[in-house]
């Protein structure tokens, strides 16, 4: 256990974690497999090997282009002011920073929290000390409106970022003992959109953790406008910025227009491939529906992954941004869309080569992920549902 990591730590925090972009677009509350699941799942003691279960024909599969509709029912009505700046300071942030950061131009709520990290057998975790009642707003709306994730943080349990318990393999329910400290019950975990924050606890553990008090800021106002530079300055020396906002600072010259693959909304996965396909001269449907067979098991496993793919396809973002498409016609391309998203597939594919068949397929496919086996496995199955469906 320690307290506040050092400038070095937070710089590689920052570093590593701008390599997942805020994908903050997949605001979504992942509890387990469920929408929802609490502090109320038993301890697992060991994972245990499922059998497996025979896929589903994909002529009865029917995709829905609204996958996280049902996020975040049934919450008290907290209205969500999603942070667009997340800063690391150096030391405590005094009251007169305070009000010299409320005053820059474009910012509109202010809010300072502690911060620390603790580390669980040897695994570093950067956690916010937050007060239940006063965080919640800052929260994703989905995340705002489950109350048993306010419950949990105020019993004292650990709410873990969807993101990190992917990438450290933790266990929803399970007791992890904290390295010189207490043992952490993981009771939830929540797309948090904190990029390098691992998780959240309650102040008052925090403080009997010896977080830092003080030094985590997050602030509040109109996207991409708050001053980068405003913030550094009100800071000093030695603080951390991340914009959260990135997304909306792109120079709208700079952006590159939609394309524009018209598929409809075809009733079924089977018929969704089969159009996709028609987009790459050459490339057979069965490999888009193997490669959503891998990715999502056809959109029932969505993420975002360890890695921060995204969707029924499992884009990363930044990929998606200069391949995604507007399948449907509704006007924009939706990484969570399976009406957007496979016909995007077909798209990245085909960029690579992959309607010339051979070789050149079997390399577009390794595009989509860098490993020969991936690419063995997904030609395997792309066989497969060709017998199936002759």
């Amino acid at each position: 256990m320690s307290g506040l990591p050092s400038l070095r730590a937070v710089i590689l925090m920052v570093a590593a974690v701008l390599v997942v972009t805020a994908a903050a677009g997949g605001v979504v509350v992942i509890l387990g497999d469920d929408l929802v699941k609490t502090a109320n799942e038993p301890v697992r003691r060991k994972a245990t090997q499922r059998p497996q279960q025979p896929s589903p024909r994909l002529d009865q599969l029917v995709p829905t282009a609204a996958p996280v509709k049902d996020f975040g029912q049934g919450g008290p009505g907290i209205t969500a002011t999603p942070p667009r700046v997340l800063a690391i300071a150096a030391g405590t942030v005094p009251k007169s920073t305070r009000f010299a950061l409320s005053g820059l131009k474009h910012v509109q709520k202010v809010t300072v929290v502690d911060a620390g990290a603790v580390k669980v057998a040897g695994t570093p975790l950067n956690l916010l000390a937050v007060d239940p009642a006063d965080f919640r707003s800052w929260t994703p709306q989905p995340v705002a409106d489950q109350p048993a994730v306010w419950s949990a943080l105020a019993r004292g349990e650990l709410v873990a970022d969807a993101g990190a318990m992917r990438k450290f393999g933790m266990i929803l329910g399970a007791m992890y003992q904290v390295d010189g400290g207490p043992r952490l019950r993981v009771a939830a975990s929540a797309t948090l959109g904190l990029m390098g924050v691992d998780g959240l606890v309650s102040a008052d553990l925090g403080r009997s953790l010896g977080f830092a008090p003080g030094v985590a800021v997050l602030l509040h106002g109109k996207a991409g406008k708050i001053s980068e530079s405003g913030v550094r300055k009100a800071l000093g020396k030695g603080s951390q910025v991340v914009m959260l906002d990135a997304a909306h600072r792109t120079p709208k010259q700079q952006q590159k227009p939609r394309t524009t693959v018209n598929v409809g909304r075809p009733g079924s996965y089977l018929d969704l491939y089969r159009a996709s396909a028609t987009r790459c001269p050459g490339l057979s449907w069965t490999v888009l529906a193997a490669i959503g067979q891998v990715e999502s098991s056809h959109g029932r496993n969505n993420g975002p992954s360890s890695a921060g793919a995204l969707g029924p396809m499992q884009f990363m973002p930044a990929t998606w941004k200069h391949y995604g498409v507007d399948g449907d016609g509704d006007g924009k391309a939706d990484i969570w869309s399976p009406y957007d998203a496979v016909p995007g597939a077909a798209n990245y594919l085909c960029a690579n080569g992959a309607g010339q068949g051979g070789e050149k397929l079997r390399k577009a496919i390794w595009f989509y992920n860098h490993s020969w086996d991936y690419v063995n496995k997904v030609m395997g199955i792309a066989e497969a549902y060709a017998r199936t469906y002759a």
